[in-house]
């Protein structure tokens, strides 16, 4: 299960973090590191705070966008400080591990980790399946990035540990289609907006929270790959009468504004 497990770092200002978090991983067998735009990396202060964790530095991915970063992936966690103005399914470290043990052989699951100063962004958390919040002390909550890391990694272990005692069965072992993968739900998300605009059901420049709040419902269904394209058969059948309908809509708004100047000209306004 440990492989399945993408650790992200988005924007990592300092590269001693980036080394203790590799030596974190390392320490709890985790092996998939993913940069996302780090300030300085590589660089000697990431590979004296690894101690003995280098090999992970040298085979991690340095990528410039989060799209990359979650290619492959299937299930999206994002760790998380703060309450949400749109609350989100939030889970502690030890049930994001119970979520990562089901994962069925094969599929990949990213955790993300923001910025030192001030996490993840929010449209970074709406990318999200899951946010994880460690639960501590309230009167002082801040934890170093690579601590963070550290909680989360332990957890891991231990819940496969666990599993592997128990030899409990993986979730969606009898499922007969895989999971969509973060790409095919971005997918999804950009054609159902589409759709709203043209449908005039989202004003584009007042969305207010429709998209995320519509994000937030399919991201907790965790869709396989026929749901999510059925649905996007759902809305190109819509986006077919949209664009056949498009032409009797000109004609009526041309005959209501001729009516409106008609009126207008009689005095009947």
């Amino acid at each position: 299960m440990l492989d399945q497990i993408r650790i992200v770092m988005i924007h990592t200002t300092h590269p001693g973090n980036i080394g203790a978090v590799a030596r974190a991983m390392k320490n709890m067998g985790l092996v998939d590191l993913c940069l996302v735009s780090p300030k300085r990396f590589p660089d000697e202060e990431a590979d004296a705070r690894a101690s003995g964790a280098t090999d992970l530095l040298s085979s991690a991915r340095v990528v410039s966008s989060l799209d990359e970063a979650l290619e492959g992936c299937h299930l999206v966690v994002g760790t998380s400080a703060r309450g949400r103005h749109i609350p989100w399914p939030v889970i502690n470290p030890r049930q994001m591990a119970a979520v990562a043990c089901e994962l069925r052989p094969g599929k990949r699951m990213a955790i993300l980790f923001g910025r030192e100063d001030r996490g993840l962004t929010n449209e970074e958390l709406h990318r999200c399946h899951h946010h994880v919040h460690i639960p501590t002390n309230p009167d002082f909550s801040s934890l170093n990035v690579a601590a963070a890391v550290q909680v989360v990694a332990y957890e891991l272990r231990m819940a496969l540990m666990e599993q592997q005692a128990g030899d409990q069965p993986q979730w969606g072992t009898d499922w007969d289609i895989d999971l969509a993968d973060a790409r095919e739900t971005e997918l999804l998300f950009g054609h159902l907006e589409k759709t709203l605009v043209d449908v005039e059901f989202l004003d584009p420049n007042n969305p207010r929270q429709l998209m995320t709040r519509l994000r937030r419902l399919f991201l907790r269904a965790v869709p396989d790959r026929v749901e999510v394209n059925v649905l996007r058969g759902f809305l190109s059948a819509i986006d077919r009468v949209v664009v056949r309908a498009a032409p009797d809509r000109e004609v009526a708004e041309k005959s209501s504004e001729a009516l409106d100047a008609a009126q207008k000209e009689s005095g009947n306004v």
